[in-house]
């Protein structure tokens, strides 16, 4: 019988993103509470991190609130979002930059790898750039795999690809 396979990654549809912050951007402009505020929230997806800017750091926590509604409604694992400090701008505003979380990092990807080859030993899982890929014999043992890295509390939602 041939090995099956899978692959533990982490990412998000940068798609769904767009429309989350397009959808949240708009519901921030039709809100009292920020009428005459020019608060903004700003995708970069190249450098895969959003900017906020706002008059002060509540109506920034009501901005990241917004946006997270919003993730949530396009299934969007909020995980993803990796809050930065707060900095003060010009003229009593406040900024802050939120990066979102794509990739397994070096250390998450050892992690995953030995949580793997504690509890279920007769799987292989290697680490392949961003990724591991996970083989064995038997589909149930890597049912099993799947089962315990979901139940892993980690700080990236983890998807699992190329079941095979």
């Amino acid at each position: 019988m041939a090995d099956a396979s899978f692959d533990v990654v982490s990412e998000y549809d940068s798609q769904e993103m767009v429309n989350a912050v397009d959808q949240a951007q708009r519901e921030i402009g039709n809100r009292y509470d920020f009428k005459g505020t020019d608060s903004t929230i700003e995708l970069k997806d190249k450098e895969k991190e959003l900017d906020l800017d706002a008059d002060s750091e509540y109506k920034l926590a009501a901005m990241i609130d917004i946006l997270k509604s919003k993730m949530v409604k396009r299934q969007i694992d909020l995980k993803v979002l990796d809050a930065q400090k707060v900095e003060p701008a010009a003229k009593g505003r406040v900024r802050q930059k939120v990066k979102l979380r794509a990739g397994l990092s070096d250390d998450l990807a050892r992690d995953v790898v030995k949580r793997i080859k504690g509890e279920l030993p007769k799987l292989q899982s290697r680490i392949e750039g961003d990724k591991v890929r996970v083989t064995g014999k038997s589909r149930d043992d890597l049912q099993a795999a799947i089962r315990l890295l979901k139940d892993a509390d980690l700080p990236v939602p983890l998807q699992f690809t190329n079941y095979r």
